[in-house]
Order: structure tokens, then C-alpha cells, then sequence
């Protein structure tokens, strides 16, 4: 290719890719996936495979597309919640390959209906990952390539919010209010390094909930904060008064964020 990817280009590469031997689909996530990508945006490919993956095959694919030797990291070397994958460049826009195991999402997705989620370390992600993450990348990914409809089948099923998942991530918002009292010891001390992760992580709680109250998928920080402020619960100026408190980290911006989880809590009933 002397041009940037298109998606007829990309359409191909994911064909290629699902040929390899492990790889169940692909699916393309992302601000591409939601319509709201620029021109430089990257593509963001998930590959859903199940074990034996054929590593050396897979980095023959992303060589090809690339023009040059790609390295693929194979499951686990990026972490425990990113699996592996592999950076392209192609012709100057990023391409970004994220294993994904199929099983592995399918049994986080069991436990999302029941009610239940983990937020495990993970490089990349400074306040946690949040494994509703997982069927929520599928529910609000676009399917590329699935030889035997294996994606599509769970992605109908993932577009369907469960409930249980609501109540527990709203009823779990009681942890902002645990990280802003956090937060007032350290204030007055001018810890700021403390005080910046207890307010991150309260308004990070309170996005995840925000979203859970309207059935709406939260994949991860970035943007996480002006997504849950266009919310119909949120307070007003939600996004621009969490900002305030997370540049001023003194006592007066702990107090403010103390306001506006309260606030939050009670417009989430709790």
C-alpha cells in the first residue's frame, strides 16, 4: 500500500488474520469503531483466539501488512488483562493487534451476569482494568471477520446490559466516598502524590457507576470522565469540577470533590 489504510484494507487484513490457526475472529474497536475517529486515528484490531495460537503465522500476517518483520507478543507479555499483540505501522498510521481470549471473555461475561467484576494491575491502565471491559469491547466493536459467527453470537448477547452488573457497580460508588475521606488526611500534609490517586480513583468509581446506572459500557479512563458527564445523572459541570479538584489537590479541591460525589451518590439513589 502507498496510502493509508482503508477499510477495504483493513477488511483484508482481518480476513488474513482469521486464517491463522487459533484465531476465532476480529474485531475493530475503537474510536473507528464508534464513528468518532479522525483521520490519523489509529485502528485498533482485537484478535479472539483460543489456545494453541499459532504465534510465528500470526507475525507472518502482520509483516506482510506492515512491509517489514513485525514482532507479536504472544499471551501475557503485555500483562495480565492486555494480553499481547503487536504495534504496526502501516504506510504512517498505526495499526494495533490486541489478543483477546475468547474463553477467557466468555467467562468474564458470566460473571458480569451474575453481578461480578474484577479490577486487576494492568501497565496502561493507571486505575485499574476493569473486566467488564472485556464484553463491553464487544458489545461496542464492530465485527470484521468471524468465520463461524462465534463473535456475533456473543455480541448479541453483550449488547443486552445486565442488571446485576448495574446494582453492583452503583452500589460500589460507596468506595469514592471512602477515597475522597482518604484524600482529607493527607491534604493538610500537601501529599499530593496521595491525594491525586484518592480523588483519580473516587471519580473513576463514579464514571464506572455513572455508566453502569444507564446500562452504558465503560471500557477504560480515556475519556471515561466527559463520557459519564453527558450522562442525563450526571451533575452540572461534572467534568469541568472533577478537573478543578484534580489541579488543585489542597484541602479546599477535597472538600469540593467530597460535594460532588455526594452529589453523584444521591442522583444514583445511594
Amino acid at each position: 500500500m502507498t496510502r493509508p489504510p482503508s477499510e477495504p484494507d483493513i477488511a483484508d487484513l482481518s480476513a488474513r488474520l482469521a486464517s491463522v490457526p487459533g484465531v476465532r475472529a476480529v474485531a475493530l474497536g475503537g474510536s473507528r469503531a464508534r464513528g468518532a475517529h479522525r483521520p490519523e486515528s489509529d485502528w485498533d484490531l482485537g484478535v479472539y483466539y483460543r489456545r494453541p495460537l499459532d504465534l510465528g503465522a500470526l507475525a507472518a500476517v502482520a509483516a506482510r501488512a506492515q512491509g517489514s518483520p513485525a514482532e507479536v507478543t504472544g499471551p501475557g507479555g503485555w500483562g495480565p488483562w492486555v494480553d499481547g499483540g503487536a504495534w504496526l505501522r502501516i504506510d504512517g498510521v498505526a495499526v494495533d493487534l490486541i489478543l483477546r481470549d475468547v474463553d477467557r471473555v466468555r467467562a468474564v461475561w458470566a460473571d458480569c451476569r451474575r453481578g461480578r467484576y474484577e479490577v486487576g494491575v494492568q501497565p496502561g491502565h493507571p486505575l485499574g482494568f476493569w473486566s467488564p471491559c472485556y464484553p463491553g469491547e464487544v458489545a461496542l466493536g464492530r465485527v470484521l471477520a468471524d468465520p463461524e459467527g462465534e463473535l456475533a453470537a456473543l455480541r448479541a448477547e453483550t449488547l443486552h446490559y445486565p442488571e446485576a452488573l448495574c446494582r453492583a457497580l452503583v452500589d460500589a460508588s460507596w468506595e469514592a466516598e471512602f477515597s475522597v475521606a482518604s484524600a482529607e488526611k493527607s491534604a493538610p500534609c500537601g501529599d499530593t502524590l496521595h491525594v491525586s490517586l484518592c480523588l483519580s480513583r473516587a471519580f473513576g468509581v463514579l464514571a464506572q457507576a455513572l455508566h453502569a446506572h444507564h446500562r452504558v459500557w465503560c471500557l477504560n479512563e480515556k475519556g471515561a470522565l466527559a463520557a459519564a458527564a453527558a450522562l442525563p445523572d450526571a451533575p452540572p459541570g461534572f467534568a469541568e469540577r472533577a478537573g478543578a479538584c484534580l489541579r488543585g489537590l489542597d484541602t479546599a479541591s477535597v472538600r469540593a470533590a467530597g460535594d460532588l460525589v455526594r452529589e453523584v451518590r444521591a442522583a444514583l439513589g445511594r
